[in-house]
C-alpha cells in the first residue's frame, strides 16, 4: 500500500504484516492480525484503520465504516492512519470525508506543508473550488512555492468555469484570477511553461486576445516549448479570433514552408485567401505587408503557392508527401464552390487523382484521402477514371488463360483494394444487376483467399492483408439481401464473416458486422462473445456499447442483457472517481490546461444518452426478473432506490456520444449516414427512453399504491416509507399518453436509416407489437383502483363499470400480443432457411406486458379484497340476501381466469417453437444454395447453428419467466 512508503513510525514493524495481508489480497487473514495487534495495543489506530479495510474488502461495509468513524473522531494526525483512512474511504465511494479527515489535521498541525496539499488534493476529489483556492493560497504563504500559487489561479478558474452565471464568471473569477498572475508576471516571478499556459487560458476565456497575442509574441512566449511549433499554433489560433486575416495568411505561409504536410495550415491559408478576397484588402505602398511578413491574397498567388510546394515534392528523392497533392485538389473544390474561373489552372481533377493514386495507391489511406474529393468527377467521367486506376495495377495471370489475374505481392494488392473501393465509393457496384453482383462476389472472395498466402507468417493479433476484400463482400451480400430480398444472402454472408475471422480473429470490423447481423436476425447470444472479442476499452463502451445494449433485452435473453448492462455502468460509475484522479495528477504536474477537458469529459459521460438508457433498462430488466407480486416488488423498488417522484435524466443537456460510423464503409455520400438521419436517430432514442423511464416510475408507483391509503380529508401521512403521493400517479399517466402520442407521429413518419448505420431502436416494434399500450392501458386501471380504494363500493358505481371494462380490455390486448407472436422463428423449406426475430421481439414485449398486468392485478387484489370482506360483513350484519355483488368482483375473477388461459397458451406456444427449431435440421439447408462450395457451406452452417443455438435460449429464459409468473397468478385471490 503506498502509505507504506512514507512511514516513519516505531509502530511500522507491527503494522508491516498487516500491510502484506492487505496487498496480497489476503483479506482475512489482514483482519485476524490486526485484531491480535489490537489486544495488545489497543491505542494503535492504524491497526483498527487496517482492520476496517480488510473487513470492507470482504463485504461487510458497515462494520468497516463503524470502524472507520471510531478513529475519525478522534483526528487523527498520525500519518499512517491518515493514510489508511484515505484508502478506505476512497474504497467506500465517499471522498467528502477525505476532506473532513484533514480539514481536522490541518487545524491541529496548521503549519504543515503535507496536510495541506492533501486537504487541497481532497478538495478536488469533490469539485470544491473555492475551499481549494483558499488552501493553495494558505500553502503559498506557509511554503512560498509557485506551483501553490498557481494551484490557487487555477481553482479560481474553475470556478469560473462552473459558475451557473456566464456575467459572475467574467466580472469576477476570471479578472480576479488575470490580476494574480500579473502580480507574478510584473515581480518577474514565472517559472514554468504550464504558468504561462495557464495566463493564456485565463486570457482566452475573457476573450482578451489583443493582450493573449502580446504574451505569445513576447517574452513569455519563449517559455512555450514543449509542443513542437505551439507558439505559432497560438499565434495562428489568435489571429483567427482577431480576424486578422493578413497575419494568418502570412503565418500559415511561413508555417507550410517549413512544414507542407501540416493540414490545418492548408486549411487557415485558404480561409484567409478568400477572407482577404472578399474583403478586397491590398497591401499598403510602403513597408511590410504584415508583422508575419508577405501576404497573398490574389488566387493566382495561392495556385503559384500551391504548386510549388507539389514541386518541391516531385522532386524529392525520399518518399513525397501527400499534404500538397491534397491542397490542390482541395483549392480546386473551394474555387469551384466559389465559381473561380481559375480552377482550371490547377489542371483536370481526374488527372491530378490519377497522379495522387500512381504516388500513393500502395497506402491503406489512399482511399480516405480521394474519397473526399470524388464529387469533382463528373459521373460519366466515373468508369474512365477506374479503368485508368486499373490500368495501372500490376496484376499477373497465375493459371490457364482466362483466369483471374491476380497481384503478385501486398503493394499491388493494396493498389487494387483501393481501385475496388474507389469503385464502390463512386456507385459503380451499386449500379451492377444481381448477376453482375454475384460475378462480383466470386472475384471478392477468389481475391480474399488468393491474398492469404501473404499473410502466413502474421499473429493472431494482426490482421490479414486481404481482409478488406472479405468486407467488402459482405457489404456486397447485404447490397444483394436489400435488393432482392434473397435471405439466403444474408446466411452467405454470415458464412463469409465467420471465414474471415477464422483466419483473421482480432479483425473488429468483422465482429462489428457480424454483431449487426446477428442482431437483426435476433440473435443476441453470439453478439455477447463478439463483443467481449473487441476488447473494448474505457470510452468505447459509451460510443459503441449502444451496439450490444440495444438489443440485449429485445431478443429475450435476460440474463446476458442484465450483465451486459451491469458491465457498461460499472464504466460510468468508475467514471467519476477516475476522472478526480486525472485532474489530481493534472494539478500535480502542472498540466493545467487538461483539467477543465477532464471535468468537460465527466460531464459528458455523466449526460450520455446511452448512460441514461442503459440505467433504465437495467433497473426494468432487475424488476422484471426479481420483483414477483406486490410485497416482492415493494422490496425491488426499495433496493433500487428507485422514486417515481424524481426525474434523474437530465433531459435538456442530454448528449448523444454515439460513434455511429464504426463501421467501415466505401458506400457513396448519397448512401452515407446523413446529418438529418442522426438527428432523427437521437429524436427517436430519446422518445423510447422517455417512454421507458415512464414505465419504471409507473412501475415504482405500482410498489408505493400497495400500501393502504391515507383516509380521505385527513391531514396525516403513511407512515411507512415508501407512501406515494397521491398526485404522482395521475401526472405520470398523463406524460406517458402524450409520449405515446409523439412515438405514434414518429413512427408514423417512416424514417429509415442506412444498413452500417444507426439501429432502430425498440420505438417501431414496440408500438407494432401492441405492448406499449397494453402497459399504459394497465397503468391507467391502476389510477381507476386507486379512486375506488378511496371512495369505497358506493360512490363509485361509474369508476367500476371502467374497471370492469379495463379487465377486458386487457385480457383481448394481451391475446392480439400472443397472436403476433405465432409463426416459426426459424423456417426451413426445400430451397433456404428463413427467419422471422420479429416474433421473438413481440413475444418479449407479451412477457414484459404481463409482468406490469400481474403487478397492477396484485394492487387490484389489495384494493378488492378488504372491500368484499366490508360486503360480506354488511350483509352478515342486516341479515340480507339482496344486496347485489358489484360486478368488479366477478370481473376481476373472470380476468385473472382468462390471464392463467393466456399464459398456458403462451407457454405451449414455446414449447411448440423449441421443438420445431429443435427438430431444424440446418447443415443439409446451407449446402442447397448455388454456388456455395462445401467450405462455405460449412461456414454458413456455423452461423446458422448459432443463430438456433440463440433462439433456443431465449425461448428458455422467456418461458422460464412466464413460469414464475403463472406460479404468482395462482395467489391471486380475493
Amino acid at each position: 500500500m503506498a502509505a507504506r512508503g512514507h512511514v516513519q513510525d516505531p509502530n511500522d514493524r507491527r503494522l508491516r504484516p498487516i500491510y502484506d495481508y492487505l496487498d496480497n489480497g489476503n483479506n482475512k487473514m489482514a483482519v485476524q492480525q490486526a485484531e491480535k495487534l489490537l489486544k495488545k495495543h489497543k491505542d494503535l489506530h492504524c491497526a483498527k484503520v487496517l482492520k476496517a479495510i480488510g473487513l470492507q474488502r470482504t463485504g461487510k461495509q458497515e462494520e468497516a465504516f463503524s470502524l472507520a468513524q471510531e478513529v475519525a473522531i478522534l483526528e487523527p494526525t498520525d500519518d499512517n492512519s491518515l493514510q489508511a483512512l484515505t484508502i478506505l474511504y476512497r474504497e467506500m465511494h465517499r471522498p467528502e470525508l477525505v476532506t473532513k479527515l484533514y480539514e481536522s489535521a490541518v487545524r491541529k498541525v496548521p503549519t504543515s506543508e503535507e496536510y495541506h496539499s492533501h486537504l487541497f488534493m481532497a478538495y478536488a476529489r469533490v469539485g470544491e473550488y473555492k475551499k481549494m483556492q483558499q488552501v493553495g493560497m494558505a500553502l503559498y504563504k506557509i511554503v512560498p512555492k509557485n506551483p501553490y500559487y498557481f494551484w490557487s489561479v487555477m481553482s479560481l478558474v474553475m470556478q469560473a468555469i462552473s459558475a451557473q452565471d456566464e456575467k459572475l464568471s467574467q466580472t469576477m473569477f476570471l479578472p480576479l484570477a488575470e490580476r494574480m498572475v500579473e502580480k507574478m508576471v510584473k515581480e518577474e516571478k514565472m517559472e514554468a511553461e504550464a504558468e504561462v499556459q495557464l495566463y493564456f487560458m485565463i486570457l482566452e476565456r475573457l476573450g482578451k486576445y489583443v493582450e493573449a497575442l502580446e504574451m505569445v509574441r513576447g517574452q513569455l512566449g519563449d517559455m512555450l516549448t514543449s509542443d513542437l511549433g505551439g507558439r505559432e499554433r497560438k499565434s495562428l489560433l489568435l489571429y483567427r479570433q482577431l480576424e486578422r486575416w493578413p497575419e494568418c495568411n502570412a503565418l500559415s505561409r511561413k508555417l507550410l514552408l517549413k512544414n507542407s504536410d501540416d493540414w490545418q495550415f492548408y486549411l487557415s491559408y485558404y480561409d484567409s485567401l478568400f477572407h482577404l478576397i472578399d474583403q478586397g484588402w491590398s497591401p499598403p505602398e510602403e513597408g511590410d505587408h504584415c508583422v508575419e511578413g508577405e501576404v497573398q491574397y490574389l488566387v493566382a498567388q495561392a495556385i503559384s503557392f500551391v504548386e510549388e510546394r507539389v514541386s518541391v515534392e516531385e522532386v524529392k528523392e525520399a518518399r513525397p508527401l501527400r499534404g500538397p497533392f491534397l491542397a490542390r485538389l482541395e483549392l480546386i473544390g473551394r474555387l469551384r464552390v466559389r465559381g473561380c474561373p481559375e480552377e482550371q489552372q490547377l489542371g483536370d481533377p481526374l488527372e491530378l487523382m490519377f497522379q495522387f493514386f500512381v504516388k500513393f495507391g500502395d497506402k491503406p489511406c489512399c482511399i480516405t484521402d480521394l474519397k473526399l474529393y470524388l464529387d469533382l468527377l463528373s459521373p460519366e467521367h466515373h468508369v474512365q477514371f477506374i479503368n485508368r486506376l486499373m490500368e495501372t495495377v500490376p496484376l499477373v495471370c497465375a493459371g490457364a488463360p482466362g483466369e483471374l489475374a491476380v497481384p503478385g505481392d501486398t503493394r499491388a494488392m493494396q493498389r487494387h483494394m483501393c481501385v475496388s473501393q474507389l469503385s464502390r465509393a463512386l456507385g459503380l457496384q451499386h449500379a451492377l444487376e444481381p448477376s453482375a453482383k454475384l460475378g462480383l462476389l466470386q472475384e471478392l472472395k477468389s481475391r480474399y483467399r488468393h491474398g492469404l498466402q501473404f499473410g502466413k507468417a502474421c499473429l493472431k493479433t494482426e490482421l490479414q492483408f486481404s481482409d478488406p476484400y472479405c468486407l467488402m463482400g459482405a457489404h456486397v451480400y447485404i447490397d444483394l439481401w436489400e435488393e432482392t430480398g434473397d435471405v439466403s444472402m444474408l446466411w452467405q454472408c454470415m458464412g463469409f464473416l465467420e471465414e474471415g475471422l477464422e483466419n483473421s480473429p482480432s479483425n473488429a470490423q468483422f465482429k462489428l458486422l457480424l454483431m449487426l447481423l446477428f442482431c437483426r436476425l435476433g440473435a443476441f447470444g453470439p453478439v455477447v462473445e463478439l463483443y467481449s472479442g473487441l476488447d473494448a476499452k474505457h470510452v468505447q463502451h459509451d460510443t459503441i456499447g449502444y451496439l450490444l445494449t440495444r438489443y440485449a433485452e429485445s431478443l429475450g435473453q435476460f440474463a446476458a442483457a442484465s450483465q451486459s448492462c451491469t458491465f457498461s455502468l460499472r464504466f460510468f460509475h468508475s467514471n467519476q472517481k477516475d476522472t478526480s484522479e486525472y485532474i489530481i495528477q493534472a494539478y500535480k504536474y502542472g498540466a493545467f490546461e487538461k483539467i477543465p477537458e477532464f471535468i468537460a469529459f465527466r460531464n459528458r459521460l455523466n449526460r450520455s444518452l446511452h448512460f441514461a438508457q442503459v440505467r433504465t433498462e437495467s433497473l426494468l430488466l432487475d424488476l422484471f426478473q426479481e420483483a414477483d407480486v406486490s410485497s416482492s416488488l415493494e422490496d425491488s423498488v426499495r433496493s433500487l432506490s428507485v422514486s417515481p417522484e424524481e426525474q434523474d435524466i437530465p433531459w435538456a443537456e442530454l448528449r448523444d456520444n454515439r460513434d455511429l460510423t464504426v463501421l467501415t464503409s466505401w458506400d457513396p455520400t448519397a448512401r452515407q449516414l446523413s446529418a438529418d438521419q442522426r438527428q432523427q436517430s437521437l429524436e427517436e432514442e430519446s422518445l423510447w427512453l422517455r417512454l421507458r423511464s415512464l414505465t419504471l416510475r409507473l412501475v415504482s408507483s405500482l410498489a408505493n399504491l400497495g400500501h393502504p391509503p391515507t383516509p380521505r380529508n385527513s391531514e396525516k401521512t403513511a407512515e411507512n416509507g415508501l407512501s406515494c403521493k397521491p398526485d404522482v400517479l395521475r401526472p405520470l399517466l398523463t406524460e406517458l399518453d402524450a409520449t405515446l402520442i409523439d412515438a405514434g407521429r414518429f413512427v408514423e413518419r417512416g424514417v429509415q436509416y442506412p444498413f452500417l448505420g444507426p439501429p432502430s431502436s425498440r420505438l417501431a416494434p414496440a408500438l407494432s407489437s401492441g405492448g406499449c399500450q397494453c402497459q399504459a392501458e394497465a397503468f391507467h386501471l391502476a389510477a381507476r383502483l386507486q379512486e375506488l380504494e378511496a371512495g369505497g363500493l358506493e360512490e363509485t358505481s361509474e369508476v367500476q363499470t371502467q374497471i370492469r371494462d379495463s379487465f377486458t380490455s386487457l385480457t383481448e390486448q394481451l391475446q392480439e400480443m400472443l397472436n403476433k407472436c405465432k409463426g416459426d422463428l426459424l423456417e426451413g423449406t426445400d430451397t433456404q432457411c428463413r427467419a422471422q426475430p420479429s416474433l421473438l421481439e413481440n413475444l418479449v414485449y407479451f412477457t414484459e406486458s404481463v409482468c406490469i398486468v400481474l403487478w397492477v392485478s396484485s394492487y387490484c387484489s389489495s384494493v378488492l379484497r378488504p372491500l368484499k370482506s366490508s360486503l360480506q360483513k354488511k350483509k352478515k350484519k342486516k341479515k340480507e340476501t339482496n344486496i347485489v355483488t358489484p360486478p368488479v368482483f366477478n370481473g376481476f375473477q373472470d380476468f385473472v381466469s382468462g390471464l392463467q388461459t393466456l399464459l398456458s397458451r403462451a407457454l405451449d406456444h414455446i414449447k411448440e417453437q423449441e421443438a420445431s427449431l429443435t427438430a431444424l435440421k440446418l447443415s443439409s439447408l446451407s449446402l442447397q444454395e448455388p454456388a456455395v462450395t462445401q467450405d462455405e457451406g460449412k461456414m454458413v452452417a456455423v452461423a446458422m447453428e448459432k443463430v438456433q443455438s440463440s433462439y433456443l435460449r431465449s425461448l428458455q429464459e422467456v418461458k422460464e419467466l412466464l413460469r414464475k409468473r403463472t406460479d404468482t397468478l395462482r395467489n391471486l385471490k380475493i
